[in-house]
């Protein structure tokens, strides 16, 4: 990534980084000639957003089927969202205010799987969503697509943006044969003033050009997605022509100008921020996509030294934006005299009693379904740890789909070839209990609505593979202090970017610099042949470029899933009946500095 792609952070980049900054003072539009005589007329508004709602109708996690808590308290979902926007409402004037949101509504939680899959809302008499429902209850004015909207493919998206009241937008999902946009673009709304002189906002809708690998499966030959910038750029231009006061993007893209897909193709994943620098005319950016709070952060516009106001509300309901706008007329139009941007915690208020009730049904199958036994177990495994040793829970989903890819390349040219299988730790709370063992169990251990996939690397691959992966732990000496609360998440790694590998054994030696990380790296008991044949059991994800990692996007495809990693584990404890850590778990890595363990 060049440079200079990143220098629009200047002394913000902890902003664009994700990091939680304080509410600022608003910073005031140029200075507009002032006529003699009368005061000017003025009129204010606010904008109210949200984003990567991910499924959240309630403040309840369906993965443990109690009411969502965490260690700051926060809150999240629609009911709550809902209270402060009546809050906000009440104060500022229902006319004066309008909703919108920055994508990634209808992933996330076994509510959403359940309407997707279970009981799909694309049936000949199939259900209306839960999520369009509370948002339409709400009264969300526009939605901005997210790359989560096409895990399910491309009917149920459709059917979903036919089930809302407002429009999904997308400026830069693009029909892949007429190169026209798949959605709406923008929506224009007016707002009354007490002057006479309507007030023209226009709302843009940027998604994320990342949708092109991450659901590859699902676009491919079908959409595509060019860069926000591009698009931005040719939109805001227009929209202003048609007498647009006020400009906002509603952008599924965060801040930092970064990618996590390296340059498997041309675009920025995070370029909010980018699309408020390089492009002129823009008054405000709702941002999604990187689950940062970030409550004011203002960004100057290259060619105007105009600042822009971005926000991003805390994902899943857990905050409200506020973008508010002072407008004066000047010279027969409105002009932005002054914008700012606040977060309200969605944690200071009870859920409102009109979405509970609206979606009571809803909740109860899905709590009724999550809840249903599939199994025995006979211990305890946890995720607590996973991040640091090698544990049960990650090896229980190796097993499974280590075993599927090899059911599914049996007989065929592959066979013969040795399985290794990929998988994170995507929650650190994950548990499969002693005794039974439920939906929400399994469910629980895989979070993501991933596939499965058989790839064929080498093992000088593999190696680079795990060196790349090992990237995640902070380099510490031997002999210093280990604390574990530090120890991950080097460079900005998420835990669902770190990957272990069963089928080989290695260690990873975190005293040594990135990239020789990886030592006694052995395939039954020997050293690995950096020539020999191997087949990776990878989801999707991976598979697709996610993360960027080395080698995988790129290997030869020996099979596909379109069946989900946690439908495959549901089924596959359904089938045994019964798991038994001590028939599959292995110590296959370890942490060691200068050869010792670290733990």
């Amino acid at each position: 990534m060049p440079l200079n792609r990143r220098t629009f952070l200047g002394t913000s980049a902890a902003a664009g980084a994700g990091v939680a900054i304080a509410g600022g003072t608003a910073v005031p539009a140029e200075a507009h000639g002032r006529g003699h005589g009368r005061p000017p007329k003025r009129y204010s508004f606010t904008v109210m957003g949200t984003t990567d709602l991910h499924g959240n109708a309630f403040n309840w996690d369906y993965f443990t089927d109690k009411e969502f808590d965490d260690k700051d308290h926060n809150d999240v979902g629609l009911a709550k969202i809902s209270t402060l926007v009546e809050q906000v409402r009440r104060e500022k004037g229902r006319g004066n205010t309008l909703m919108i949101d920055a994508g990634d509504t209808i992933q996330g939680t076994q509510l959403s799987y359940y309407y997707a899959k279970v009981d799909p809302i694309t049936a000949k008499h199939g259900p209306v969503h839960p999520m369009a429902q509370a948002m339409n209850a709400i009264g969300y004015d526009a939605a901005a697509l997210g790359n989560h909207e096409f895990n399910y493919g491309i009917p149920v998206l459709r059917k979903f943006e036919e089930q809302c009241d407002f429009p999904l937008l997308g400026a830069n999902a693009l029909d892949a044969k007429t190169l026209r946009p798949a959605f709406a673009p923008y929506v224009i709304k007016k707002l009354r003033t007490p002057h006479g002189r309507d007030v023209k906002v226009a709302i843009l809708g940027l998604t994320n050009p990342g949708i092109a690998i991450w659901d590859k499966a699902n676009v491919s030959g079908k959409m595509v997605f060019p860069g926000l910038e591009e698009q931005a750029a040719k939109y805001v231009p227009r929209l202003r022509s048609m007498g647009a006061d006020v400009v906002i993007v509603s952008a599924h893209s965060g801040s930092s100008g970064t990618s996590s897909y390296g340059d498997q193709i041309p675009y920025v994943e995070n370029a909010a921020g980018l699309v408020a620098e390089q492009v002129p005319g823009i008054d405000a950016i709702l941002v999604g996509h990187a689950h940062s709070e970030i409550p004011e952060y203002f960004v100057e516009n290259k060619q105007t030294g105009k600042k822009v106001v971005l926000s991003e509300p805390l994902k899943w309901g857990q905050r409200l934006t506020l973008f508010d706008f002072d407008l004066v007329w000047e010279k027969g139009r409105w002009v932005v005299e002054k914008a700012g941007s606040q977060v309200l915690n969605s944690n200071t208020v009870a859920e409102d009693r009109k979405i509970t009730k609206l979606l009571a049904d809803e909740h109860k199958k899905v709590v009724a379904y999550v809840n249903q036994v599939i199994g025995t177990s006979a211990s305890e495994m946890t995720s607590a740890e996973a991040a640091w040793k090698d544990e049960p829970i990650i090896d229980l989903i190796n097993v499974i789909q280590a075993e599927t890819v090899k059911a599914a390349l049996a007989g065929g040219e592959y066979a013969t070839l040795p399985v290794l299988s990929q998988a994170a730790c995507f929650s650190r709370t994950a548990r499969i209990p002693a005794g039974d063992v439920t939906i929400k169990d399994a469910a629980g251990l895989y979070t993501f609505e991933n596939t499965l996939e058989a790839r064929l690397l080498t093992g000088a691959q593999i190696k680079d593979y795990l060196e790349f992966s090992a990237r995640y732990y902070v380099q510490t000496a031997a002999g210093a202090p280990v604390d574990t609360a530090k120890l991950t998440n080097a460079a900005n790694t998420p835990d669902y970017n770190y990957d272990v590998v069963s089928g080989v054994t290695y260690d990873i030696d975190i005293a040594k610099p990135n990239g020789s990380r990886i030592v006694n790296l052995s395939f039954e008991g020997k050293a690995i042949d950096p020539a020999a044949q191997f087949v990776l059991a990878v989801n999707n994800y991976r598979a697709s470029g996610g993360g960027n990692f080395p080698h995988v996007a790129a290997a030869k495809q020996l099979w596909a899933n379109s069946e989900e990693i946690r439908t495959t584990m549901i089924a596959w404890v359904q089938a045994k009946g019964s798991v038994d850590g001590a028939e599959f778990a292995s110590v296959d890595w370890r942490l060691t500095r200068d050869g010792s363990p670290v733990f």
